[in-house]
């Protein structure tokens, strides 16, 4: 038997108090330091002491007791471990505190405590003199082999100064851990599945006759999972290069105790790599006729937009790794962008998922975030794949046109790397730091104006202009769409309610003017509910009364009008009877339920006198009317703006007076002292109504123009005229853009003929054929046309006699 010489101690020691557990001679462990008294003895002895004397601590086991106070010294354990620092890390936040690693010495008993403030010290007593029994040794070295584990043992155990009383104590303990481990090992060779959980006594979890005694970890089941996770690995599908990076991180992982912070972040990020679909994708139907008939079933109109998708189909067929487009639907609200791209996918065959980017305003949400962040996590393109499951689904980047840019960088500069078929295929996340394949993905981006897209981004789209409907359109649409659906939703039948053509009509124009269709599904909405009050009342009252009293009322319809007189309903119908079904929604049923039109038919009576003048303005809402008014006082000149315009529609108005002024003798234009100076004592003030609503651009030349030429003159406008179009300071009339929802806009409001640019011809085109028959166009490149074609009879003022001489 060899002995070992017994390890000195200072007589006096710093005395830590911990919390944490019991610290026993020759162990390790980590311990956080916040309390005032150990924050004193770390500061002064770990972090001021140069000697290896100073960086031993004596510590003693504490249970903190509510009760009392903070200031005193609480009653201290009477054995505690010398302990040597090895390592002090500080930190400031969320408030000052220190974590130390300490290594138990030897143990010791407290003999007196010498002083309190501003940290403990006892003068000590050394107990241990680490003798060593020889049967011990076979025990040890077993355990040792078979347990990967650092077992804590009880306060019980540290109070036994003898070294021969605590292997007594312990060697039990430890003979039957090394059974329940040599169990286990062997039940783990035979298994066979990798997959099926080990059922195996498990070593004894718990010291139940040791007061005091601390729970053992169990990792058994994590380890398992592990496994699994590695066989994952091997057998997924993913890249050389993504593979590597799995297995080098499966090997970290292993070593990792799962009490360290990184553990639970590389097993999420391996977990997500195998759950990826790096080679997984569905196969495309590409039966071109039946996803005509889809897509014609789904959507009414969009001829444009359907074209495209069934050229994608075509392609296909002759060409199976075709990259897929990055196409971008731009339109107004409620035309159907989003519920096409379902449709694509529906027509596809394929997986849907959709983003919403409005309001994004960090890249982060795209490229996600490096794994050396706290709660980081992919960005939204990867974790959409990881939803649905498949490498080529449709996604959807609804609302594009609205991301935002703040001190986490620009998410449409992001974008770039996505939206770019030369690149995407190399796609890198900040989160997996490899390359994931996106060029089987079809991007449908949506948006309601390209204005506020960067040009980068917009460069790398194929845009697809999706403009509003006609009235022919919306009639259609709600009686195949609408209609059936707010039927179903609130549990009403065609049997029980009747929307003819003539009341949609009637909605689409006197209580709805939009662009696409939401409103109008909303007004259906309030009369379904509307009806639904009166179909329960009915079946309510259907409770009560007699069948046989109630045979003459049969054939009977009845409108819903809360004011009918009795007058109007057949006699022979008792008035407590339930409503004859179906209920018919005429004129005077909108009214009741929807209150008064909210649109009446104004224009003619605004273009009652001189200077108003009708313009068409675009908007992300879709085309809409425009009202300018001018007027003239006696003044010094001065022309007033108002209506909340931009600058580039004010610089429309002063282009258009300088043009007056320096054609006013030949239309002979006079001010009110009929001089051909239009500004000599004359103030003019141009007002654009809704002036809650911001206006801008240069396509209201023309009409201010007109506006003025009216005033001028003296003449009115024609009442169903609409113009659009730029103007230069030599008369020419330049092309604008949304024709075609300008010119919609024109046809909802009733007007018959629209003056357009001459160089803006090409975009008639593109207008439904009931439209352009029902309006009649006239194109322009100077403004003498424009003012011929807005005034009845052309704009030729005969000159009145002596006119010109007395003006000279």
């Amino acid at each position: 038997m060899s002995s070992v010489s017994p390890i000195q101690i200072p007589s006096r020691l710093p005395l830590l108090l911990t919390h944490e557990g019991v610290l026993l001679p020759g162990s390790t462990m980590r311990t956080s330091v916040d309390s005032a008294r150990n924050l004193q003895l770390v500061r002064s002895r770990l972090l001021k002491g140069t000697s290896l004397q100073s960086t031993i601590l004596g510590v003693i086991p504490n249970t903190p007791d509510p009760a009392s106070d903070a200031q005193d010294l609480p009653p201290l354990h009477r054995i505690g471990t010398a302990a040597l620092a090895v390592q002090v890390v500080g930190s400031n936040w969320p408030k000052p505190h220190y974590t130390l690693l300490i290594t138990g010495l030897c143990r010791f008993q407290i003999v007196q405590v010498l002083k309190e403030k501003p940290y403990p010290v006892a003068e000590v007593e050394q107990l241990d003199r680490l003798e060593e029994f020889p049967n011990t040794c076979k025990t040890r070295e077993e355990l040792g082999e078979l347990s990967e584990q650092f077992y804590k043992y009880a306060v019980q155990i540290l109070d036994a100064v003898s070294l021969e009383e605590r292997f007594k104590m312990t060697i039990p303990l430890l003979v039957r851990q090394i059974e329940g481990l040599k169990l286990l090992q062997k039940t783990r060779k035979h298994k066979q599945d990798d997959d099926k959980r080990v059922i195996a006594i498990r070593p004894i979890r718990r010291i139940t006759h040791i007061p005091g005694a601390l729970e053992d970890e169990d990792e058994d089941e994590d380890h398992d999972d592990i496994v699994m996770l590695e066989k994952k690995i091997r057998t997924s599908s993913m890249p050389e290069q993504a593979h590597k990076v799995c297995v080098k991180e499966i090997k970290r992982l292993k070593k990792m105790p799962q009490s360290m912070p990184e553990y639970a972040l590389t097993r999420n990020y391996l977990e997500l790599m195998v759950e990826l679909p790096w080679n997984k994708s569905t196969t495309d139907r590409l039966d071109i006729r039946a996803a005509r008939i889809l897509l014609d079933n789904d959507h009414y109109a969009m001829e444009k937009l359907k074209k495209r998708v069934l050229e994608y189909l075509a392609v296909r067929q002759l060409k199976n790794n075709l990259k897929g487009p990055i196409l971008c639907f731009v339109g107004p609200p409620g035309v159907g962008k989003t519920s096409v791209g379902r449709s694509v996918a529906k027509t596809l065959g394929r997986e849907f998922h959709r983003i919403a980017l409005g309001g994004v305003c960090d890249q982060s949400d795209i490229r996600g975030h490096r794994r050396t962040y706290v709660g980081s996590m992919p960005g939204r393109i990867i974790n959409g794949l990881k939803t649905v499951g498949v490498n080529n689904p449709v996604f959807l980047l609804d609302e594009v046109d609205k991301l935002g840019k703040s001190l986490q960088g620009d998410p449409a500069a992001a974008l770039l790397e996505v939206l770019d078929p030369e690149q995407n295929h190399n796609f890198t996340d900040h989160y997996l730091n490899v390359a994931f394949d996106l060029s089987q993905v079809l991007f449908i981006a949506t948006a309601n104006t390209t204005a506020t897209i960067p040009p980068a981004l917009l460069d790398r789209m194929e845009i697809i202009q999706v403009p509003g409907y006609t009235q022919e359109e919306k009639i259609e649409i709600a009686h195949r769409h609408l209609i059936p659906k707010q039927l179903e939703q609130h549990g009403l039948t065609p049997q029980q309610i009747q929307i003819p053509q003539v009341t949609t009509l009637d909605i689409i124009t006197r209580y709805t003017r939009e662009a696409g269709v939401r409103s109008l599904d909303r007004k259906f909405g309030a009369i379904c509910r509307a009806v639904a009050v009166k179909v329960a009342e009915g079946q309510h009252k259907e409770a009560k009364l007699d069948h046989s009293d109630v045979a003459e009322g049969e054939g009977c319809k009845e409108h819903i009008l809360e004011d009918a007189k009795p007058e109007s309903i057949n006699d022979t119908t008792d008035l407590a009877l339930p409503p004859e079904m179906p209920i018919l929604i005429d004129f005077h049923a909108l009214k009741d339920i929807l209150g008064p039109p909210m649109y009446e038919m104004e224009v003619s009576e605004r273009l009652s006198q001189p200077g108003v003048a009708i313009g068409l303005a675009w908007t992300p809402l879709g085309g809409e009317i425009m009202f300018v008014e001018a007027s003239r006082m006696d003044g010094e000149g001065q022309l007033t703006l108002t209506g909340q315009l931009g600058d580039v529609m004010k610089e429309s108005a002063h282009l258009a007076i300088s043009w007056l002024r320096s054609n006013a003798k030949k239309y002979h234009l006079t001010n009110a002292s009929g001089s051909f100076d239009l500004l000599d004592n004359t103030d003019i003030h141009l007002h654009f109504p809704a002036g809650a609503v911001t206006k801008d651009g240069p396509s209201a030349g023309v009409t201010i123009v007109t506006c003025l030429a009216s005033l001028f003159s003296g003449r009115l406008v024609r009442s169903d005229v609409a113009m659009t179009g730029e103007i230069t300071l030599r008369g020419l009339v330049l092309p604008v853009g949304g024709i075609k929802d300008k010119v919609l806009a024109a046809h909802r409001a009733g007007l018959k003929q629209v003056i357009i640019p001459q160089r803006n011809e090409k975009d008639l085109e593109e207008i439904p054929g009931n439209v352009r028959q029902d309006l009649s166009f006239v194109t322009a490149s100077c403004l003498d046309e424009v003012l011929n074609a807005a005034f009845d009879g052309g704009f030729i003022v005969k000159t009145r006699p002596g006119l010109l001489n007395s003006k000279l």
